[in-house]
């Protein structure tokens, strides 16, 4: 239950969270949902955060580095009483596994919890329309909406250029971790951006959210004479790809030097811009992958989180 700041809250059961809006101090769980506070003007408002090496935002790292933000320690085993210290007007968290045992500990600190499901999206606006719910608690839904509205925008706008496009280049994705070659299924967020590109991501006819995990010679099969090769896991060179299985020099996009990263950004302490900017900004993902797929549609456009691998 919001309550403007200064109202009472309404009659409510023990198990209503009552939230004070505006908020002014949150402690967040995920790296994403820094750029919903910059993004509407609320960076100041971040006061605790588990793993600050892994925020980005040029932003928020002067806030860490001042001392402004308080490392609680790894997500799943922050420190709770160096969080009680922090006072903090609300928690916003995710869940992967349904286990809320950490946050039901933070709640019965008296300290409101909310959960952030973003990731659960299918597509990529639904992530990035996250913004509004953040907004919610800093009565800035105007901010969110016109940072939204201009993603939105983008992003169809991109879309478009490539609906009359007569080719469709064919993608293989992913790498090999331990003895399966992980890749993203039909229906994942990634497959969705890769179709809005205008790629013919091989693997899309899959019927499942979440990520396959195939044997290297049935991916060989399939995919050996692919056009590109886009998300190749933490490899930041040809020569890193070659040394870690002489078997992925085999693949066409390989010798043709056509694979690509998403890792071209990274945080003064090594995170991923990719990982923490981009479920807000699909709209700068989608021009990438135009620019990679058909790059004479956007020659004006340089790669922002993508890189072509030497």
């Amino acid at each position: 239950m919001l309550v403007p700041q200064g109202e009472e809250a309404p009659a409510h059961d023990n198990q209503t969270q009552v939230i004070y809006t505006p908020i002014k101090k949150i402690v967040c769980t995920s790296t994403t949902h820094i750029p919903l506070l910059d993004y509407i003007n609320e960076t100041e408002a971040l006061v605790g955060f588990p793993t600050t090496d892994y925020v980005s935002s040029e932003k928020m790292r002067q806030r860490v580095d001042q001392g402004l933000v308080t490392d609680l320690g790894v997500d799943k085993g922050m420190n709770l009483e160096l969080l009680y210290s922090l006072h903090p007007d609300l928690v916003m968290s995710y869940t992967m596994t349904g286990d809320l045992g950490q946050l039901k500990k933070i709640k019965e600190l008296n300290i409101p919890v909310v959960i952030n499901a973003e990731y659960l999206e299918k597509h990529p606006l639904g992530r990035a329309e996250w913004i509004k719910f953040m907004a919610l608690f800093f009565n800035k839904e105007n901010e969110a909406d016109s940072v939204f509205n201009e993603i939105e925008s983008n992003y169809n706008k991109t879309k478009q250029l490539v609906e009359n496009s007569l080719t469709q280049p064919t993608v293989l994705s992913g790498i090999v971790y331990g003895e399966a070659w992980f890749m993203p299924g039909g229906k994942n967020y990634a497959t969705h951006l890769l179709a809005d590109a205008g790629a013919n991501y091989l693997w899309k006819e899959t019927d499942t959210n979440g990520f396959l995990e195939l044997s290297f010679e049935s991916v060989y099969e399939k995919a050996k004479d692919a056009d590109l090769w886009i998300g190749v896991g933490s490899f930041s060179s040809l020569d890193e790809i070659k040394a870690a299985d002489s078997r992925y020099t085999l693949f066409k996009p390989f010798t043709d030097k056509q694979v690509y990263t998403y890792n071209a950004r990274t945080g003064a302490k090594g995170g991923s811009e990719f990982l923490e900017l981009g479920y807000l900004s699909p709209d700068l993902i989608l021009k990438d992958l135009v620019k990679i797929v058909h790059p004479k549609l956007l020659p004006d456009h340089d790669l922002f989180f993508y890189r072509r691998l030497e």
